[in-house]
């Protein structure tokens, strides 16, 4: 149930927190004082699209908070999941809405959400009501959902759609197939040779990785090859090598000790040097020794590098995709070549997913055309005890001649207010004040069956009066012991049923006027019902407490 709304900034309201109990909870007031400010609050946590109108005068945004407990959240939970929101809900399910002047944002249980998911998590929390909130009871689809939870088709309905859903996939693949335009000679030359050239290179998923390790390697061994021969080389080439340049130098220096034997201190050197370049010429021959070099190899691992390379830029950019590619490409050509066989398959798994699709069907079927009576029975009585006591209502069950996702049947609520005229469908019954009480009608057979918590009915019992009033709120009462119910009302015969009394009024403070909402009971109680049925004195205060004893 929805236990606080919170409200701040929001047109009238400057700032309003209400804790709400279970059973029937009535709102009343004036006119103009400010009740249409919390339909308006309610519809803003269901996803109704919000203006920056609605945002108090001199305030930069408005708010609106809402807690719902939840005794079976499985249903929310399983939402949210859907959405990739996995925390735990809990008991409790906040959603707030925060209106600014450039934009407005949403959050449940304060992760920032989509409008889209709010409108869906609405649809299992609240069934909102007022004159022309009547969509839900005048759509064919949801007329047929009410008959299925009057039915207690749940598990039927899922085996049907689930049949019907894999039905009309494979139906669609034959249609795909079928329409399939001609191809030319040449698309099929063109695809055997896609198939053909990955084929051939026959690159394997999982070769990428190791294929380039092995070519940096094979790279990298070749380079070292050409490094260390070309070091050798300026070490000990001929005449123009290090080593034998080194050898000139100390024959010069030889010459110069003839002539001066102290030269000998000063090039002491040159003789080191000389040894550890030889010993470098050996170390480096010793090393070139150990490299192990396959030209064949490298060359090998360099072409099918540049295969790879070659297939990526016409098919894709990892080795996955351009089998992906081929096995695109094979399909596409098998069916091409194989298209009757292949549209042969499908049409007898068709034919097979059919036969499933008829059983499913009949089985729904015969459930709904045994509760459709039983339930326009039940809404007949509800409707007498509404003020028509000579009315009709029926429920038609069409026949179809294809399956739709609801069935092989469609449905219409039909419905005559006078005897002697013929039933109508629901969308053509012009009266707001009929459809209200026929909607109130239908939630009252279904109360056992709806699974949604919380009822707001906003100002229904318009154009009624008298003792279909007092018929509305004993409905309404009714309602409240199996569900939360919201109803706004200007009739005291409606507010006089329910467990809790608020009363919304206007009241002026420092040249401001602001809308505040407070409970009443006992003697306030009274006076409010005296009030709403139109004057003061001895005979409204009677009447009013025989309402509430009532």
């Amino acid at each position: 149930m929805l236990t606080l709304l919170k409200i701040r900034h929001l047109a009238l309201v400057d700032e309003l927190t209400w804790e709400l109990d279970r059973g029937l909870i009535s709102v009343t007031g004036e006119t103009g004082a400010g009740k249409s400010v919390i339909v308006g609050a309610l519809k803003l946590v269901l996803g109704e699209r919000a203006d920056k109108s609605l945002i108090r005068t001199g305030e930069e945004s408005c708010l609106v908070e809402a807690v719902f407990s939840l005794t079976q959240p499985d249903e929310i939970r399983a939402i949210l999941q859907e959405n990739a929101l996995d925390f735990e809900i809990g008991d409790d399910l906040i959603i707030r809405r925060v209106i600014g002047q450039t934009s407005t944002r949403q959050f449940v249980n304060d992760s920032p959400v989509t409008l889209g998911l709010l409108k869906k998590l609405g649809e299992h929390l609240v069934d909102l009501h007022g004159p022309h909130d009547h969509q839900s009871l005048l759509s064919t689809d949801r007329q047929m959902a009410m008959l299925d939870a009057y039915a207690g088709s749940d598990l039927l309905v899922q085996q049907y759609r689930q049949q019907w859903q894999l039905w009309k996939q494979k139906f669609a693949e034959w249609e795909d197939l079928r329409n399939a335009e001609a191809v030319s000679g040449r698309e099929i030359e063109l695809l055997r040779h896609q198939v053909d050239e990955i084929n051939h290179a026959q690159f394997q998923p999982d070769e990428e990785a190791e294929l380039m390790n092995r070519y940096r390697r094979s790279n990298g061994a070749t380079r070292l090859l050409e490094n260390t021969s070309a070091a050798m080389a300026l070490l000990s080439n001929e005449g123009e090598g290090i080593l034998s340049r080194l050898g000139d130098l100390q024959r010069l220096i030889r010459d110069l000790e003839k002539l001066d034997p102290s030269i000998a201190e000063r090039c002491t050197g040159l003789e080191t040097a000389t040894l550890e370049l030889q010993e470098l010429e050996s170390t480096l021959a010793d090393y070139l020794d150990e490299l192990e070099i396959d030209p064949a190899e490298a060359a090998a691992l360099e072409e099918r590098v540049n295969l790879l390379e070659s297939l990526k830029r016409k098919y894709g950019s990892t080795i996955a995709e351009i089998l992906a590619a081929r096995d695109e490409a094979s399909e596409r050509l098998d069916n091409i070549e194989n298209r009757g066989e292949k549209l042969a398959a499908l049409q007898s798994q068709i034919d097979e997913l059919r036969a499933a699709v008829d059983s499913a069907a009949s089985k729904l079927t015969t459930a709904r055309r045994k509760a459709a009576p039983k339930l326009a029975k039940e809404i007949a009585a509800q409707l007498k005890d509404l003020g028509f006591k000579q009315s009709a209502f029926e429920i038609s069950l069409s026949s179809l001649a294809e399956p739709s996702s609801h069935g092989m049947e469609s449905t219409d609520f039909l419905f005559g207010p006078n005897p002697g005229e013929p039933l109508h469908p629901l969308r053509q019954v012009a009266s707001s004040g009929e459809i209200s009480r026929v909607m109130l009608a239908v939630k009252s057979a279904l109360a056992d069956q709806d699974a949604t918590p919380l009822m707001v009915f906003d100002e229904i019992d318009a154009n009624v009066g008298g003792e279909v009033a007092k018929a509305v709120g004993r409905k309404m009462a009714v309602l409240g012991a199996r569900h939360q119910v919201i109803a706004i009302t200007h009739f005291p015969q409606v507010a006089a049923t329910a467990s809790k009394h608020f009363v919304v009024e206007k009241e002026i403070s420092q040249g401001r006027t602001r809308s505040r909402l407070f409970p009443v009971t006992g003697e306030a109680r009274i006076h409010e019902l005296v009030r709403m049925l139109g004057g003061g004195g001895d005979s409204a205060r009677a009447m009013a407490k025989s309402l509430l004893e009532a």
